[in-house]
């Protein structure tokens, strides 16, 4: 008999809200794409045939926010993502050319987009670049296959009318535009949050990990919570997401004595340690600090003596983690909805990548099995939201025709069983078996992204609803 199918996964759960789909179902994969969906596929017809029952069978999880550049263990991040049951992510951010160097020589088949990096002294020249300079980095970072540019105000800050600017250029260049709240005038927490959705000025803009500016800097953490639902659910041109694990990710490299991201300081004096780079070598040794360090392929969190030492060794030029996040807020703003029912914060993400936090099959099942999230609005927030907001319609559903993007989960452990990328395996009860990545870009850099040995996946920025929200 002829075969009809490269892969069929059989007696699988399959949760699929954009087609209404959700039972026992076989899933057929030919050339890339899902062909049929139906109660039984003869496994016969298929070159590979996987038996998933007892798995949940859903589209590709899609990351929002992920960190795989040059400078935090880029090279370690793809495989790490894979093997979390990550198809797709949003890069944020870096520079284009070495995110595009690792993503073709360690990547593990993913699809990935990048942010370009807005930061004074390295991309802008100083923390107030005017109108001629920002639209020079729009038309860069366009060309060498970003999809926009991100602010990095909570770590390097901008003034406040640099920060306008940049939104107000996206605009004129028809790009993504995210922000880590903060600038000159505050800092990233709930004032930084506020002041971010004022400069938008109803301009489209990502307001990254919401859950960053609530953890009770300015005030009590819930009651932060709540006033950033409130400014999300009267701000609709902000799009955003939330991550749920327990630690944040920042930089450990210091200049002159000092750490060089404001982020840092922050949490060191927090956790009632000098903001210096002493502060942070203390920090390191007592545990409150752990560097993002690489061991056995992968990176992991250490402290202590060890971790002081790599840290030292790198020049201090390594990421760091500090156990901020309260639980309380990640729940509430992960499952927080508006009046009509969808979710106030589109997406839940990981900020993780090449930082060990890729937990959103981990955590987020988690809140399944707890009934405050059911599957299908899992798939919702994890797969469906971040599609639409990147504009790739051929994602984030299990419709025949649509890529075969597929992640298999145990609702029971929590863990990823097995993914698809573009009809590919890419990861298999934890072994990764993908390699390259498809880089998701706009018509501007499709010929860069060629140069560069790589598949472009090119998206209409025009057409993205991330730039409709207004």
């Amino acid at each position: 008999m002829e075969k009809r199918f490269d892969i069929v996964l059989k007696n699988g759960r399959v949760e699929d809200p954009v087609n209404n789909r959700s039972g026992c179902f076989d899933v057929g994969i030919e050339g890339g794409l899902i062909s049929e969906i139906s109660d039984r596929i003869d496994p016969s017809l298929s070159d590979e045939c996987f038996d998933v029952a007892g798995f949940y069978v859903i589209p590709g999880i899609i990351d929002l926010h992920v960190h795989v550049g040059s400078s935090i263990r880029g090279r370690y991040g793809h495989k790490m993502m894979a093997q979390a049951g990550v198809t797709t992510a949003l890069n944020m951010a870096g520079t284009m050319d070495s995110l595009l160097d690792f993503a073709r020589d360690f990547g593990a088949g993913l699809n990935l987009a990048s942010l370009y990096r807005v930061q004074p002294e390295d991309t802008v020249e100083d923390t107030d670049p005017k109108t001629d300079e920002l639209e020079a980095l729009f038309q860069k970072s366009l060309e060498k296959g970003a999809i926009g540019l991100k602010i990095l105000g909570g770590h390097f800050p901008m003034t406040p009318e640099a920060t306008a600017r940049t939104i107000e250029t996206a605009v004129k260049y028809r790009a993504y535009m995210a922000i880590h709240a903060g600038t000159l005038n505050t800092r990233s927490s709930l004032d930084g949050f506020k002041e971010a959705v004022s400069l938008a000025d109803g301009h489209p803009l990502h307001l990254a990990h919401v859950n960053s500016y609530t953890r009770g800097l300015d005030k009590p953490f819930m009651e932060e919570t709540e006033e950033a639902i409130s400014l999300l659910i009267e701000n609709p041109n902000i799009c955003s997401e939330s991550y749920l694990s327990r630690i944040n990710g920042t930089s450990g490299r210091c200049r002159n004595g000092i750490p060089e991201s404001k982020a840092t300081q922050i949490w060191l004096t927090h956790g009632e340690f000098e903001p210096t780079e002493k502060g942070v070598a203390d920090a390191i040794m007592a545990g409150w600090a752990q560097v993002n360090m690489p061991s056995g392929g992968r990176v992991i969190l250490a402290s202590g003596t060890d971790a002081m030492t790599w840290w030292k060794e790198k020049g201090t030029d390594a990421a760091l983690s500090f156990n901020v996040n309260p639980p309380e807020p990640r729940i509430r703003l992960a499952t927080a909805k508006r009046d009509r029912h969808d979710f106030v914060i589109d997406s839940i993400s990981t900020d993780g990548g090449g930082i060990p936090r890729n937990v959103i099959v981990e955590m987020g099942l988690g809140l399944v099995n707890l009934k405050a999230l059911t599957m299908e609005e899992f798939v919702i927030k994890t797969s469906r939201n971040p599609a639409k907001l990147l504009s790739i319609r051929n994602k984030g559903h299990l419709g025949v025709g649509a890529d075969a993007d597929i992640s298999v989960v145990n609702l029971e452990t929590q863990k990823p069983v097995m993914s698809l990328a573009n009809g590919k395996i890419i990861m298999y009860r934890g072994h990764v078996c993908g390699s390259g990545s498809r880089i998701i870009t706009t018509p501007a850099g499709a010929a860069y992204v060629r140069r560069k040995g790589l598949e472009p996946l090119v998206v209409d920025p025009e057409s993205t609803p991330f730039m409709k929200r207004v």
